[in-house]
């Protein structure tokens, strides 16, 4: 499995692809070229295309601090049936 990139480099990443597709490459080339996965640039343009770097950062803040807290509402919700179910006798 590939090392995870930061938002910085994920932003320079697509910069580069963007400048060597602007010189006639195809995606696929510029893709190869850049060391990234077709996939994984579109992946990233998707997300982050238009982005500059501090807005990708944040971003990827967001998202990470979106799953920390899905993960918390999940666990307080098994906790609270539990809980429920204690309470009722339904143990």
């Amino acid at each position: 499995m590939g090392k995870r990139l930061g938002a910085e480099q994920i932003v320079a990443k697509l910069r580069q692809i963007e400048i060597l597709m602007g010189q006639g490459k195809s995606a696929a080339l510029a893709c190869k070229d850049v060391g990234v996965s077709e996939q994984s640039y579109y992946r990233w343009h998707k997300e982050c295309g238009g982005l500059d770097i501090d807005q990708a950062k944040r971003m990827k803040e967001l998202e990470r601090e979106n799953a920390r807290l899905k993960r918390l509402v999940a666990d307080l919700s098994l906790e609270k049936q539990v809980l429920s179910d204690i309470a009722s006798g339904n143990f």
